[in-house]
């Protein structure tokens, strides 16, 4: 038999659970509500007695806290948030849309929609106009053209920067305008009619 070159992997160690839990005592809490400062093994002990593991929660607490639950839950649960979390969370993007000096209405107006439907998105918008051969001599027409694109832009972003020029292209940025969240209006309830009088 060929001896290997690798030395053998070391068992993972679960971080936080069981054994791996250094603190002395932990505030444990059980499935069934009870809560107890105790000794960290004699915990442990419990926990095991219940075919679970006991999982430091709160590590900074004092005692630190540690819930006896099933670790591959636990890891379930934990993974689900996580994946939540990054679901909800947006990444601001620079969408970069680029001119020409000479850019016809047509193409203008369909690039200014994208720009739209960038911003609404919350991303950032970078138009660049890029001039080649002899355009460079007529930078004022890409700037006047960038100067256009960020008015007729102002309701759905605002303007980082004005227009400049570096090299053969000139740029702008335009932010997404920050929408507040629409106040909950509380529902009036429907007056109760006024009681009947009894006639005589």
């Amino acid at each position: 038999m060929i001896p290997s070159r690798f030395p053998p992997r070391r068992p993972r160690i679960r971080e936080n659970v069981n054994e791996a839990i250094r603190a002395r005592e932990v505030r444990a809490v059980f499935p069934d509500g009870s809560v107890e400062v105790m000794p960290t093994p004699a915990a442990i002990r419990k926990a095991q007695d219940l075919g679970l593991d006991l999982i430091l929660i709160a590590p900074t607490a004092e005692p630190p806290v540690a819930k006896a639950m099933d670790y591959g839950q636990w890891q379930y649960e934990n993974k689900k948030k996580q994946h939540e979390a990054k679901r909800k969370q947006h990444i601001i993007q620079v969408k970069e849309l680029k001119f020409r000096p000479n850019t016809d209405d047509h193409d203008y107006d369909f690039k200014k929609n994208h720009a739209i439907r960038f911003l609404q998105e919350g991303n950032r918008v970078k138009a660049i106009v890029q001039f080649r051969g002899r355009e460079i001599a007529h930078t004022d027409l890409g700037r006047k053209l960038l100067l256009r694109f960020a008015e007729d832009l102002t309701q759905h972003g605002s303007v980082e920067s004005q227009p400049r020029l570096e090299g053969r292209n000139a740029h702008v940025m335009i932010s997404p305008n920050k929408v507040a969240p629409p106040a909950k209006e509380k529902a009036e309830k429907p007056k109760a009619p006024p009681p009947a009088q009894a006639s005589n």
